[in-house]
């Protein structure tokens, strides 16, 4: 009897022991989000082209307005400077949140053609920076304002249409005060400036 028990007794703990055993040796699940979001079913091309493009856009307006509240010669291009931050931060806010609902990954910097842009405007100074910095302006803002329409024409997700629908007042609004201090912004005769690099 009590042989029965100790063989019984033996039968239990190799079982446990090889249930255990088999336990440890099977893989890990692979932590969930170690891989780059992939964006939802309902967001296209041109969805993602448009989100990136004008998140970009936003980093650049961002940059160019901190430039002209540190360089400005006018107080017209220090507030219009101002003015960018924080319409563009505010328009970057609700991109961002947007691009991450829809799972589109955002770069972190400006292109390499706006910082190019941004550099060699900062190495103006005085009128010759403020015609510079506005006509720049000007240029970056007319893009932004194409690529705004072609997402509303073009773009499938509803989510990402509404953002360029209601950033579109805001950058017809910045062309226009840009469109005033250009009148106003003239350079110095004989000394060089910064031209807006032509896009392909």
């Amino acid at each position: 009897m009590v042989r029965r028990i100790v063989l019984l007794l033996a039968i239990v703990i190799s079982a446990l022991v090889a249930g255990a055993t088999g336990a440890f040796a099977q893989p890990s699940p692979s932590p969930t989000g170690a891989h780059s979001p992939s964006p939802s079913p309902g967001v296209s091309e041109q969805d993602q082209m448009f989100l990136i493009k004008a998140h970009q856009g936003n980093l650049a307006e961002i940059r160019a307005g901190r430039l002209a509240q540190q360089k400005g010669h006018t107080s017209a291009v220090r507030d219009l400077g101002t003015r960018l931050i924080k319409d563009h931060t505010r328009l970057d806010t609700k991109l961002r949140q947007v691009a991450k609902d829809v799972g589109v990954q955002l770069p972190h910097e400006p292109s390499k053609q706006q910082q190019a842009q941004l550099k060699e405007v900062s190495g103006l100074s005085g009128a010759n920076f403020d015609h510079a910095w506005v006509q720049s302006q000007l240029t970056a803002h007319r893009q932004t304002l194409t690529l705004i329409n072609k997402q509303l024409a073009n773009g499938k997700s509803e989510q990402v249409k509404k953002t360029a629908q209601e950033a579109k007042p805001v950058i017809q609004e910045h062309l226009t005060l840009l469109r005033k201090a250009a009148a106003t912004t003239t350079p110095h005769m004989g000394t060089p400036t910064a031209h807006p690099t032509p896009t392909h």
